[in-house]
């Protein structure tokens, strides 16, 4: 690996002499370990988990299997670090026996089932997005060459659906206010060479995630494809020329941005059924997204849900026809609602709730081969679970019924869950230990059978088979932790807290004081950390530089129960603070293992406002001797002001910034009022992208540290958004973050 100069000074080279206000006692700590410290090197031992190793892993999308359920394909990307590109890939999968056929992609694309033979794949090159086929044959398995079918007359067509019943290609593009994908380039043009790079805007959401938004939005976007011609005289498909924009003048947009894809929408033979913004609320202050039904030709739209609801996701229909369903919150402007499962009669024009006494909150959703099942992919107790719901006869008017659900899987995170024939299905399953895989689930038809019946469904009667081994070489003699749960009396009355400790390669019991050890705080803040794989913040590659990995799913966390969750709101510095530090302190108890003096801690997001808070309040005890903030909260109050989505600082802190119980609530904790307690050094990371968080922010911490002669350093990347993505990047992230802890709480 070639290490560029910039990643090898060494401490003396970055760290700026400090004020006279610095501690006399830290001051000659400080100025001997600038002359002391060798250059720093990351742990890339045989059986560690390196930053690089876990960069360079294939990384595995989704299954997606084919109308017999014989074959699924899955995106691959692998990162190389000798030319700096990611290469991607095809890997057919047989479902019969596992085995995997991989095509090259070198220009990348979106692929996608034609029929249970026939790969279509979009390539988007030299300004021109063309759709080719791609033949696929089993014995043995392998594919034919690709032959170009047509092209687009657009370049951002994204989130493909195919009906074959239709002979329809349903598709995402941007377009401007005439809705017409023909005229998109022409316009592209003239708006490029405007004369000007002036943006101007009437209302909000003129930035979101990470960009400014333009006059385009994304519509749905439906064409004929079909096959024609005989066997015998020869097959070929044919893309049509005529482009029907589903959404065009009724004044919506979907995918909903920045992250909806194809599960902002499903298609039958005669319709499309999708999700949007309420056209009639400013964006940035609501959460409320309507369910619509169209027809593929845009025609008699129909809005489906009530219009007092919060954000839907996840509309599917059924197999059957009768009957569609998503996954509707009940607060507007709240987007860590509980989630619940809506179904929608279209025969009898009826509406009903199947999970309203379930406290779970489900991810997504995909009704059953038969129609009878709904399948949700679940957050319960840290992990992403598969459940099943029978479901019920339409009641007579608008209401909610009643399905228990049952748990399918126990372990791990799934993804991308899809039925197909025999009682099967098949999704991608990742750990904290291994990315995601492709497995198999069988025996539903008895689960089925039981579930409708009313009986308690005997789920031991399945099976659960892994089918790919995209990682194994990679993590061939890696040492790496399956994390262990803990649970421990938080602030939460009638229930515990739970959190996992995931120890270091050669860890063992009863050599006290050995290891260093790092808390590592999740954001959201209404997320969790799940026994799931990660590649921005991965507890076992923390573990293989010789941490012991503390990852705490305090108030405010998701898979425990909406109470839980919603705990956190108007009370940021509160309830989790503690449950973090009641957490840390049962770990420092029950792992004598863990040297106390070498403590560190990071978090991003929210997790970065933590570490500032903590930062400003070491009444609290924590002991840390160091600090990560990434992309964190600086002035909780001012945020509700700079944030892209203000509906979110609206419902967590009980009004807008300046209304008095938010105003009072939020400058209660926020960190930029504590600053005058801040000594401990820290390490400030932010990205200059990030509209979620604007990079102000840790500019602002680092500008107060170094002030107050406090050991601090700046990273900042330029090119990046809320989440460091490039594979570059993560590196050097990784390489600071490490080289920070070590100043402090040297491994040797």
């Amino acid at each position: 690996m070639r290490i560029l100069p910039f990643l090898q000074l060494g401490f003396a080279a970055q760290v700026p002499l400090y004020s006279s206000s610095i501690s006399s006692v830290l001051a000659p700590q400080i100025a001997q370990m600038a002359a002391t410290k060798p250059d720093f090197t990351l742990s890339e031992g045989a059986n560690a988990l390196s930053p690089q190793d876990m960069l360079t892993l294939p990384r595995p999308g989704e299954p997606l299997p084919n109308d017999i359920g014989d074959l699924a394909i899955v995106p691959i990307s692998t990162y190389s670090f000798q030319d700096r590109k990611s290469h991607k890939s095809l890997s057919i999968v047989s479902l019969d026996g596992g085995h995997t056929y991989d095509i090259p992609l070198p220009d990348g694309g979106d692929a996608f089932w034609l029929d249970s033979r026939t790969i279509a794949h979009i390539v988007t090159k030299d300004n021109t997005q063309s759709l080719y086929t791609i033949p696929i044959t089993t014995s043995p398995l392998s594919s034919d060459l690709s032959s170009l079918v047509g092209s687009f007359p657009i370049t951002t067509a994204s989130a493909f659906r195919y009906s074959p019943g239709a002979q329809r290609l349903v598709f995402s593009a941007y377009v401007y206010p005439d809705g017409l994908v023909e005229t998109v380039k022409e316009q592209d043009a003239a708006y490029e060479n405007r004369g000007n790079s002036a943006l101007v805007y009437d209302e909000t959401f003129e930035r979101q995630w990470d960009t400014w938004v333009g006059p385009k939005s994304k519509a749905l976007i439906s064409v004929g494809l079909a096959k024609i011609g005989s066997s015998a005289l020869g097959e070929k498909w044919v893309l049509g020329d005529t482009y029907v924009n589903a959404l065009k003048g009724s004044g919506l947009s979907s995918p909903v941005e920045p992250f909806g894809e194809t599960d902002d929408y499903d298609v039958s033979p005669t319709h499309i059924i999708f999700t949007a913004k309420d056209p009639q609320l400013p964006k940035a202050m609501h959460t409320r997204q309507n369910v619509y039904l169209v027809t593929h030709d845009g025609k008699d739209l129909r809005q489906l849900t009530s219009g007092v609801q919060g954000a839907t996701h996840s509309p599917v229909f059924s197999p059957s026809g009768d009957k569609v369903a998503w996954l509707e919150l009940a607060l507007n402007g709240h987007e860590s609602d509980r989630a619940k499962v809506v179904v929608y009669d279209l025969k009898k024009d009826v509406r009903f709730t199947i999970t309203e006494d379930w406290d779970r909150s489900p991810d997504s959703i995909i009704f059953s081969p038969s129609s009878s099942l709904i399948y949700a992919t679940v957050g319960d107790h840290a992990r992403v679970k598969l459940f099943a719901l029978a479901v019920p006869p339409t009641p007579a008017s608008n209401t909610t019924q009643t399905s228990q659900p049952t748990a399918l899987t126990s372990s791990g995170s799934l993804s991308g869950f899809t039925p197909i024939p025999g009682g099967k299905a098949i999704f991608a399953l990742s750990s904290l230990t291994s990315p995601n895989e492709v497995y198999e689930l069988s025996g539903l038809d008895a689960t089925e059978r039981d579930l409708v019946a009313g009986r308690q469904a005997d789920v031991k009667g399945t099976t659960l088979t892994r089918l790919t081994s995209f990682s194994a070489a990679g993590l061939q003699g890696k040492d790496l932790a399956p994390g262990k749960d803990f649970w421990f009396k938080g602030t939460a009355e009638g229930q515990d807290t739970h959190g996992y400790v995931i120890t270091p390669p050669g860890f063992e019991r009863g050599v006290n004081g050995k290891w260093p050890a790092v808390l590592l705080i999740h954001g959201g803040p209404e997320s969790a950390w799940y026994d799931q794989w990660s590649t921005r913040w991965n507890p076992n590659v923390f573990a293989s530089q010789g941490y012991v990995v503390v990852a705490i799913n305090p108030t405010g966390s998701t898979s425990f129960g909406q109470d839980f969750t919603d705990g956190i709101n108007q009370n940021w510095g509160g309830r989790p603070i503690q449950d973090l530090l009641m957490g840390w302190k049962y770990i420092l108890q029950n792992y004598p293992e863990i040297d106390q003096n070498r403590t560190v801690a990071a978090g991003a997001s929210y997790g970065g406002y933590a570490i500032n808070w903590i930062q400003g309040n070491p009444e609290l005890g924590f002991g840390f001797k160091a600090l990560v903030c990434h992309d964190g909260v600086f002035d909780t109050t001012y945020n509700g002001y700079a944030t892209d989505e203000l509906f979110f600082f609206n419902h967590e802190w009980g009004g807008r910034p300046w209304d008095p119980p938010a105003f009072e609530a939020s400058r209660k904790y926020s960190p930029a009022y504590t600053v005058s307690k801040w000594s401990t050094p820290q390490l400030t990371i932010h990205s200059s992208k990030d509209y979620r968080l604007p990079e102000g922010d840790g500019i602002a911490v680092f500008h107060a540290l170094q002030q107050l002669g406090v050991p601090s350093r700046l990273l900042i990347f330029p090119d990046e958004n809320h989440w460091v993505i490039n594979a570059g990047n993560s590196l050097k992230w990784h390489h600071e973050v490490f080289r920070w802890f070590d100043q402090f709480i040297g491994l040797t």
